[in-house]
């Protein structure tokens, strides 16, 4: 199974670099073309799915042409095209640089929304996915600043369309972050480090709650609570659990 991953990983980045390079003829065109026979080509490209053939006329208009009829929709096409290319670096980057120089834009709430999506896009691995791994320890830098990107765009925009979508995604990545911070707690109790795991599921508890990963951090923050003689505090916690997980096995014992 590892070598089949491997195998797909070679043939992806192939085709990646295929399809990024580019021919004498193209390379010609793009030198001698106007505004318009550059834009035209590289909305025609966006619409067949050649991503890497749009970004190239699309870089070269925004370099080019930078004040040309159409230096804005250039920037928003880019934008979409490294989305597309899984190239999370380059999108935050255009994104950056839009709202920056377009902070009144119609479609700034469009903007946040894709630099919410590019990120969370950052955070997934691909073959991981593939290869159904749990990798919810991985570093959560890129999840963060997903939550926030949507969290900002719902409250700057509520009316905006891509509200609800946005609100949805940051259900998902609340439950991957709570998640994680029950990754680092379990971690935290293999080296008897009990007062940092409490801390760590209680960050759970004021950060993500209604989450999947709720329960658990009752149950970390109970055994953590006995190992470190907090009596009190374990009672407490065995409270909230029996009333909202009444028939949690931890409570039996």
């Amino acid at each position: 199974m590892y070598k089949f991953a491997q195998g797909a990983a070679l043939v992806l980045l192939s085709l990646a670099i295929t399809a990024c390079s580019s021919s004498p003829e193209e390379d010609e065109f793009t030198r001698k073309a106007s505004p318009d026979q550059l834009y035209t080509q590289a909305r025609t490209s966006m619409e067949l799915g050649n991503y890497s053939k749009a970004v190239r006329s699309l870089e070269a208009l925004d370099s080019r042409y930078p004040f040309g009829p159409h230096k804005t929709q250039v920037q928003l096409d880019l934008i979409y095209a490294y989305y597309k290319m899984d190239d999370a670096a380059s999108g935050i980057a255009n994104i950056d640089r839009f709202l920056r120089l377009n902070p009144t834009h119609p479609n700034i709430d469009y903007v946040h929304y894709m630099r919410g999506l590019t990120n969370m896009q950052a955070d997934n691995y691909l073959f991981h996915d593939l290869m159904n791994i749990d990798r919810t320890d991985r570093d959560p830098k890129n999840a963060q600043d997903a939550f926030k990107d949507f969290d900002r765009l719902i409250k700057s925009y509520p009316d905006s369309k891509y509200a609800v979508d946005a609100q949805h995604r940051m259900q998902f990545l609340k439950n991957r972050l709570a998640q994680y911070s029950i990754q680092v707690a379990e971690y935290y109790i293999k080296m008897n480090a009990w007062s940092a795991a409490a801390v760590r599921a209680q960050t759970v508890m004021e950060k993500f709650p209604g989450t999947p990963a709720t329960e658990r951090a009752l149950e970390i923050m109970s055994e953590a609570y006995g190992e470190l003689g907090q009596d009190k505090l374990q009672q407490h916690v065995k409270m909230v659990m029996k009333a909202n997980f009444p028939n949690n096995e931890t409570l039996t014992n």
